[in-house]
């Protein structure tokens, strides 16, 4: 994996919304809405998932689906 990669997920363990994509850096950060991201946030097509752009474009960065 890339050094800069890091992990998201749509499921994050006690998350009460499930409808966002959440990253974190690594196994021992926190789970984080990727609003909170701005320089990574993309935005999406009208009705996708929230994030799903975001989502594909950290695939291609090698970033971890968990």
């Amino acid at each position: 994996m890339n050094s800069d990669a890091g992990q998201m997920t749509w499921r994050p363990d006690g998350a009460s919304s499930t409808d966002m994509l959440y990253l974190r850096s690594g196994d021992l950060e926190p789970w984080q809405p990727y609003t909170h991201f701005p320089e990574i946030a993309l935005p999406d097509p009208p009705g996708f998932s929230i994030g799903y752009a975001t989502f594909l474009a950290l695939l291609k960065k090698e970033w971890q689906a968990v």
